[in-house]
């Protein structure tokens, strides 16, 4: 029975998030997630294993659109790449589930505690073991909750261990009232409610101060993956995005999703000119997502996913975080030409250095994100303080009408409320959406449509905590949290 409890409890986490949306199943997965594991006698890093198992198959299984719709894997063995996929991120939750049956004290309060910690723990640690996924994180469903005054001050994790610890202390409270341990029940009750308090009263901060007010004109091919990199197709794509920008001119900034243009940048150079003349003319600076080619030192020519500034815009940016399949191939010597996911058109890019200098908009700064960058917290935390806005674009075609994009836009509303700085984000088939500085949606385009979403945004002066020192407070909180545990735990009881 446990088994089937953990394995539907990883299955709920996903529905609090987008599009679903109903964070109280966040609570409800953690809380019963913990409450299997807090009683010993059972298959630990079974049940770790199995939470994860539903939490990935439940919330992650649009990868199955790209690799059989796109990749043109039989459905068969589509199928069964998604089973590893999952099998193998179940893994992380595996190994949660070993450390805290390590750690576990047998007090249920200390524990709950305990827990929390641990639960946090492994999901930082997906922001970067094996390059990470930090996909699906609890937190991400609090940006409506009293919760979301935490972010600023340490980011989706906080919020995070704000949510895990608010399940276990709940099941602890419970636990401990049953056994009429009242004063410790009390004590749970106080403590899960902590977190709520303290969001609720951080929502009326002001980290951030609002500057000037500016327009951008945001621009959505819906350009079908399935002839995107056609090159017969290329100069229909380009005459598309030309036709949708021309009442656009006078936007101050217009802005072309990831590789809106699938040629490489030295193939079109009149494009290039041609956007920068006009551009400069109007006063607008055009950001475009097109592949750009170097030459290394060696000889070697290099391949990245990049975005050029042209016009009233200057820079070029390289991709740094790219995808494992998609956009390079693991074991390259041995998957490359097996199948033809592992050869699709864009899989040989290399990654971009790490330090970038932001994207010049017209006499104001932008840290850039493109696609899956975003959902990495630290990447577009660090440049964030001498920006004046986050942009990110992205081409969300590869997942279809499933729930991978409303998640992905999910998580760059979580950027933009971490650093108080409005975020754009300009997409194929969207969702392309103006995010204001606490992560709301201004407007936004319907998916599966082209058109333009011309708005207002503003530059933010100050930073948020979290932008200043990154995890420090989420490390602070887990230090009294683990202090906490050891002052309550009564070992053996």
């Amino acid at each position: 029975m446990n088994y089937l409890i953990a394995l539907v409890s990883g299955a709920l986490l996903p529905l609090s998030l987008a599009p679903f949306g109903l964070w109280p199943f966040g609570l409800l997965a953690i809380a019963g997630w913990f409450w299997v594991l807090a009683h010993p006698g059972g298959r630990d890093w079974l049940h770790g294993w199995l939470f994860g198992v539903g939490k990935y198959a439940a919330g992650a299984s649009w990868v199955y659109v790209s690799i059989n719709v796109y990749g043109h894997a039989p459905p068969l063995l589509a199928g069964f790449l998604v089973v590893l996929f999952v099998a193998g991120l179940g893994l992380f939750t595996l190994v949660n589930a070993v450390a805290f049956a390590r750690l576990r004290t047998g007090d249920v309060l200390a524990d709950a505690v305990i827990f929390a910690v641990v639960f946090v723990a492994f999901e930082w640690s997906l922001t970067w073991v094996l390059t990470g996924f930090p996909w699906l994180f609890a937190g991400h469903a609090h940006l409506a909750t009293p919760l979301r005054g935490l972010a600023p001050v340490g980011g989706v994790l906080l919020v995070s261990l704000a949510v895990a610890l608010t399940a276990t202390l709940t099941v602890a409270a419970v636990q401990l009232w049953r056994r009429a341990r009242r004063p410790a029940a009390a004590l749970a009750v106080v403590v899960a409610a902590l977190p709520w308090l303290a969001g609720w009263g951080l929502t009326g901060v002001a980290w951030v101060a609002p500057g000037a007010t500016a327009e951008a004109a945001l621009v959505q091919g819906n350009v079908d993956q399935s002839v995107k990199w056609d090159p017969e197709e290329s100069a229909r794509i380009i005459r598309t995005y030309l036709e949708l920008s021309e009442p656009h001119w006078d936007a101050g900034l217009l802005v072309w999703p990831e590789a809106a243009i699938t040629r490489f940048e030295h193939e079109v150079p009149e494009l290039l000119h041609q956007l920068d003349e006009r551009g400069a003319a109007a006063g607008t600076a055009v950001v475009l997502g097109l592949p750009h080619a170097e030459r290394e030192p060696d000889g070697a020519i290099v391949y990245h996913n990049a975005v050029r500034a042209v016009g009233t815009g200057e820079g070029r940016y390289l991709k740094r975080r790219l995808v494992p399949f998609g956009e390079y191939v693991p074991l390259e010597r041995w998957l490359r030409g097996l199948i033809a996911f592992f050869d699709l058109p864009m899989s040989g890019f290399s990654p971009g250095p790490a330090d970038q200098p932001l994207l010049g908009i017209g006499g104001r700064y932008a840290v850039m994100a493109i696609c899956y960058e975003v959902v990495y917290p630290d990447l577009v935390r660090a440049q964030a303080a001498a920006a004046d806005v986050l942009m990110t674009v992205s081409n969300d075609t590869w997942f279809g009408a499933s729930t991978g994009p409303l998640q992905h836009l999910e998580m760059a509303q979580m950027r933009a409320l971490e650093n108080g700085r409005w975020m754009l984000r300009a997409t194929n088939n969207g969702v392309t959406a103006i995010i204001d500085e606490r992560g709301r949606i201004r407007d936004r385009l319907p998916q599966f449509e082209a058109g333009v979403l011309r708005g207002t945004w503003r530059t933010m002066t100050g930073t948020t905590p979290y932008t200043r020192y990154g995890y420090l407070p989420l490390l602070a909180c887990a230090v009294v949290l683990l202090i906490f545990a050891f002052l309550v735990r009564r070992p053996g009881r």
